[in-house]
């Protein structure tokens, strides 16, 4: 995989993937675009929604809708790193299984989400969930 960032002009940077997409950045807190460190956010909740959204499909289970909500603590000075980042699922479908939602979130941030299991090797990674 690769990527490339250019400088656009003051604290902004366009960061194009190898698949051809663009996303603008804004490294002055985001007061034009998303920060590095909120892409990297969301970069998370994207990739275990993937897999609680697979995981109950492959079980079965008649999922509607999935929305990842995330909070972080951050360390005060520089480097100002995530120090603790917790995921909140919130799963709603039909009948879907307590058992079972608990078990797939689990197992995202533990087996499958590639960019939580990074983050996990210097940051408290939690998470909790919901059926609505």
């Amino acid at each position: 995989m690769q990527a490339e960032v250019k400088w656009i002009e003051d604290f902004k940077f366009l960061g194009q993937s190898q698949s051809g997409h663009s996303i603008v950045m804004d490294g002055n807190g985001g007061a034009t675009a998303p920060s590095p460190m909120e892409m990297l956010l969301m970069a998370a909740g994207g990739c275990s929604s993937v897999d609680v959204v697979d995981g109950l499909k492959q079980a079965e289970q008649k999922v509607h809708s999935c929305t990842a909500k995330l909070t972080t603590e951050r360390r005060d000075t520089p480097p100002r790193i995530f120090t603790q980042v917790n995921i909140h699922f919130e799963v709603s479908g039909d009948n879907l299984a307590p058992d079972l939602v608990k078990e797939v979130t689990a197992s995202s941030l533990e087996k499958y989400c590639s960019v939580c299991l990074m983050l996990g090797e210097g940051v408290e990674m939690t998470h909790s969930w919901e059926i609505i």
